[in-house]
């Protein structure tokens, strides 16, 4: 009993496992912090084996048993970022007004874009990444739900589809064009002005109720079709979403 007290036990095969995977788990984060910082200070360019390993204590082997190679580690640190952001921004009180809500959400957008300048650059520059990444998708959707809360309005002048390509387009060449400018010289009026450019694009905002054209009806229809479960059969319902599809986008 008295060497039982004075020596500690030989851990279990299941504890050294369980020790070795928290040990893993924090080495990741902090290999993911380090790269965050290389990228931030340095642009992508800084991202190198030697330099992430160095700045994170590790030797460069761990780097690709964690990450595989340097794609898994920009990848990781996207998703790192994006969903402390993503979480903001969805648990953000949204505006009554839905075009000032999406305005807000847009100004958000070039705020974050403008400083994280190297990952939003790597973030734009290889697809694999955005539509590998689950926090880019949930930004997506919280930008999907702004564009559908316009159209649940009557204010949405096209379809849901199209809104988000314009958004998204103009929105990423928007920071891109900021963050190709000198950053004492930025003209950060072209980022409202662009935003305008795509709430007039988008929206029937302006114009009277009397002026509101089928167009933006169709979009409140679509919009609204979750209500109508059950009431048409699967392929009426498939009909008329492309119908009031191609009616939204009529030009």
């Amino acid at each position: 009993m008295i060497l039982a007290a004075c020596y500690p036990r030989e851990m279990t095969d299941r504890e050294k496992l369980a020790d070795e995977a928290e040990a893993g788990s924090d080495v990741r984060i902090r290999i993911i912090e380090a790269a965050a910082e290389l990228i931030a200070t340095g642009g992508p360019d800084a991202v190198t084996t030697r330099a992430v390993a160095s700045a994170a204590g590790v030797q460069a082997p761990t780097l690709y048993r964690l990450f595989g190679d340097k794609r898994g580690l920009v990848g990781a640190v996207i998703e790192h970022v994006m969903k402390r952001y993503v979480s903001e921004k969805a648990t953000r009180r949204p505006h009554p007004d839905p075009l000032q809500d999406f305005r807000d959400g847009w100004d958000m957008h070039v705020a974050f874009g403008l400083g994280h300048p190297g990952l939003f650059a790597l973030m734009s520059s290889d697809p694999y990444l955005s539509s590998h990444s689950p926090a880019l998708g949930d930004g997506a959707a919280v930008l999907r739900r702004r564009i559908r809360n316009i159209a649940l309005a009557g204010r949405l002048r096209v379809s849901e589809e199209r809104a988000f390509g314009l958004v998204s387009a103009m929105g990423t060449g928007a920071v891109l064009m900021l963050l190709a400018q000198p950053e004492d010289q930025r003209d950060l009026g072209l980022a409202e002005a662009a935003r305008e450019a795509v709430v007039a694009a988008i929206s029937n905002e302006g114009e009277s109720p009397a002026s509101t054209d089928a167009r933006a009806v169709a979009t409140v229809m679509r919009a609204s079709m979750e209500g109508l479960q059950g009431v048409l059969s699967p392929g009426e319902s498939l009909l008329l979403h492309e119908l009031l599809k191609r009616i939204a986008d009529a030009r």
